[in-house]
């Protein structure tokens, strides 16, 4: 679905993006500088997510200024227990993502943990519940950020 963005809704999204007012009620405070009313600015946001222009909105931390660590997983899992897998993999709050992608290994996930033992003691349990014995970790040797501003 296309949607026509007009200069306040680049507004928006520009404010979103860098500068979010970090007060009571930011949407207010958002409206106040655009000259528009708080209410306008919600109900734009939200065409904005209904029309898929915005995927998230909420803060994104640098893990790894935190203490924590990611890694890159894979494993293979045969076709008919993908979903069944999958539900494994999710049901830990360290699993950031996961997808199917063809080929072998064919499910991956990012895991970040605050120590190399949770770490372990995550991927023992996927594989305790799997019942796959191997999983693949890929560690980044470099951290690339994408940002997009529009």
């Amino acid at each position: 679905m296309e949607c026509q963005l007009d200069e306040k809704d680049r507004e928006i999204l520009q404010m979103l993006q860098n500068g979010f007012p970090l007060v009571a009620e930011p949407y207010k405070a958002i409206g106040d500088k655009l000259w528009i009313d708080e209410y306008a600015v919600i109900s734009r946001i939200v065409r904005l997510i209904q029309n898929g222009v915005i995927r998230y909105v909420g803060p994104f931390f640098d893990s790894r200024k935190l203490g924590y660590k990611g890694c890159l997983a894979a494993m293979n899992v045969p076709e008919e227990r993908v979903d069944e897998v999958a539900a494994v993999i999710n049901r830990f709050d360290e699993v950031t993502h996961n997808y199917l992608r063809e080929g072998t290994p064919n499910v991956w996930f990012t895991l970040i943990t605050n120590s190399p033992e949770r770490q372990k003691e995550i991927l023992d349990s996927i594989k305790k519940e799997s019942g796959i014995d191997e999983i693949k970790l890929f560690s980044s040797k470099k951290y690339f950020k994408v940002k997009v501003d529009l």
